[in-house]
């Protein structure tokens, strides 16, 4: 089988995984680490702007480790093949070599697929022309998903499905079963001035019980503006909408403008929350759980987090500090009153477990 000359490679004989070609790329303070993403692409660059432009610059250490995400877009079939007539002859889809952060590999145009070696701290994504055609699926689950890979198994960090905000410097997590309303309380918090780290994807260093994340987008459901103001409700409107791979559809708000606070340092985690549909009467209502009870919540919503083998350390970290059950109140901003108390007494003490 030959394989012709592609756009990326102009002498395929000398150079066939086009290795001596200069990339550029973009450059990010991300997550601890420090990220440079490579690609010919301007489309996928723009991309890479759109997920981590303007985003703070967290750090764990003076030297933050490094990382290579190469992502490269399939070239048209007339550059792999050589000549449009030429792949009209054969159904077989032709291949393009790629490389890439330490990889070699090969692909078809149809391709769509992200490659990580956490030990490397690389990462090569290839994504098809057709793929393209939905760019916030192409970010969130191919670049995104890429950079929090990295970065939480190369640091040990704990990955969370969670939320978290803060206030001077301290944070508490969030998590609840979906309809809890999260992004409705992690919204609420923005617009009372706290410090917001991250809407459903945390990592925490379970030695310094320190979080981070990435505080590009909240995603809002229409039925969560019914609590905002006038004003509140038409900025968030002008937001793009984006649909989930459920059909659900939410609002994309780009949170790097002026008039919200980003937690510009890893948040010191002081105790989670469990969000709670149950009504909770007139005002807030906050029930502090039991150490049982928090252990027992945390590895049902966090599947995935517990089977690490840095789950064991975080997990009796985070049980020193306490946990709570938020229920819902007449508003969200009852909610937010209810973390703003407890992220200001620096610690949540538990109950008693029952004899």
């Amino acid at each position: 089988m030959t394989i012709e000359n592609s756009h990326n490679a102009p002498d395929i004989e000398a150079d066939p995984f086009g290795e001596r070609s200069a990339v550029p790329g973009h450059e990010f303070q991300l997550m601890g680490g420090r990220f440079q993403f490579e690609s010919d692409s301007p489309e996928l660059l723009r991309l890479v702007e759109a997920a981590f432009k303007n985003l703070p610059r967290h750090r764990f250490s003076a030297r933050p480790p490094r990382f290579r995400v190469r992502l490269i877009l399939a070239p048209t079939t007339g550059s792999i093949a050589g000549s449009r007539r030429s792949s009209r002859r054969s159904r077989v889809p032709p291949i393009a070599m790629l490389q890439g952060a330490g990889f070699l590999g090969s692909a078809t145009d149809g391709s769509t697929f992200a490659i990580l070696s956490p030990e490397e701290r690389s990462a090569v994504i290839f994504v098809s022309r057709e793929m393209l055609r939905f760019p916030y699926h192409v970010r969130y689950e191919l670049i995104e998903f890429a950079a929090f890979t990295l970065a939480s198994r190369a640091q040990r960090l704990v990955p969370l499905h969670a939320a978290c905000v803060g206030l001077d410097g301290r944070g508490i997590l969030l998590m609840g079963p979906s309809g809890a309303g999260k992004s409705t309380i992690a919204l609420q918090s923005l617009l009372d001035g706290f410090e917001f780290l991250a809407e459903d994807s945390v990592f925490v260093a379970s030695g310094p019980m320190r979080a981070t994340g990435t505080a590009n987008f909240l995603h809002v459901r229409v039925d969560s503006l019914k609590w905002l103001e006038p004003a509140e409700r038409a900025l968030i409107r002008k937001s793009p909408t984006i649909e989930r791979r459920s059909g659900v559809k939410k609002f994309e708000v780009d949170l790097r403008r002026p008039g919200f606070t980003l937690a510009n340092r890893p948040l010191k985690i002081i105790g989670v929350a469990f969000l709670s549909s149950r009504p909770g009467g007139t005002g807030p209502s906050v029930r502090r759980l039991s150490t049982a009870d928090t252990l027992d919540r945390l590895k049902r919503e966090q599947a995935y987090g517990a089977g690490l083998p840095q789950w064991r350390a975080f997990s009796r970290n985070l049980l020193r500090l306490g946990g709570v059950e938020i229920l819902r109140g007449p508003h969200p901003s009852t909610g937010v009153d209810a973390l703003r108390t407890l992220l200001r007494q620096g610690i949540i003490k538990y109950r008693r477990s029952p004899a």
